[in-house]
């Protein structure tokens, strides 16, 4: 690949993120079709212009959330990158979530599409809720709601079941896809799935002297009945990929709260 060529990759990849990111902020309280038809049009205009560049591989950032909302999926199932999300299910549903959810799945969708009329090679990877340490100066969604798990006892994760891995991890996976000549198709990037409860008791355990809120315990003797969805990450640890424990990611998240000041120590 040309160096213009790369230029071009890294800029219009890094512009279709912050696209959809700035818009689903816009249309938090917007209508479906206010958030779907611009995202769509965003994810296009990015793939013409890799066309135009003559790209020869597009890694695209997906979401788990183009994946685990499939209610026909067999629940003793493993969920892998053949899973997708249902659209006609998501459609029926509302709320910004359920746009966000169905966003992403429509934009993969789009990207693969595409790739069937192109020279280009397009592998997509779905992140789970993405936590860690943070090098910008503000919170994303994700890391404000580990913030505030932490702070209050929040379930501001999105549910019970909680599907994690690593900003960094991520880093890898995306190195890892592109780099790798046989890296092809999807790649679900999760590395660690646990309840809401087993969160907090893993937190209460690794900080003992830090004042939680009555609501951890209080929540920790709550009966789980919801299993939890087996999703593997298994075709990109054939690759070579590797997590870090979910320890690290927390404490390294915790010292990067605390240095912005955001949690006490």
């Amino acid at each position: 690949m040309e160096p213009f060529e790369i230029l071009l990759f890294l800029v219009v990849m890094v512009f279709s993120i912050l696209l959809v990111l700035c818009l689903l902020k816009m249309f938090l309280s917007q209508r479906q079709e206010q958030l779907i038809k611009p995202a769509l049009t965003g994810t296009k205009n990015v793939l013409e212009a890799c066309t135009e560049a003559k790209v020869k591989k597009v890694v695209v950032v997906s979401s788990i959330a183009a994946v685990v909302y499939n209610p026909k999926w067999p629940r003793d199932v493993d969920v892998d990158e053949s899973c997708w999300s249902d659209t006609q299910y998501l459609y029926s549903r509302e709320g910004y979530w359920s746009y966000y959810f169905l966003a992403k799945t429509l934009m993969e969708r789009e990207a693969i599409e595409w790739s069937r009329t192109s020279s280009a090679d397009v592998v997509t990877v779905c992140p789970s809720v993405v936590i860690g340490p943070r090098l910008q100066s503000t919170l994303n969604s994700s890391s404000l709601g580990l913030l505030n798990f932490i702070k209050g006892g929040v379930i501001s994760l999105l549910s019970d079941q909680l599907y994690l891995v690593d900003v960094r991890d991520v880093a890898d996976a995306l190195l890892l896809v592109y780099e790798n000549q046989e890296a092809k198709g999807r790649y679900i990037c999760n590395s660690h799935s646990l309840h809401n409860n087993d969160l907090m008791e893993k937190l209460m355990n690794m900080y003992p002297n830090r004042n939680f809120p009555k609501s951890f315990s209080e929540r920790k003797e709550k009966q789980v009945n919801e299993n939890i969805l087996r999703i593997s990450s298994e075709k990109l640890k054939k690759l070579g990929w590797k997590f870090r424990s979910l320890e690290e990611t927390i404490d390294d998240s915790v010292v990067s709260f605390e240095a912005t000041g955001d949690l006490p120590k």
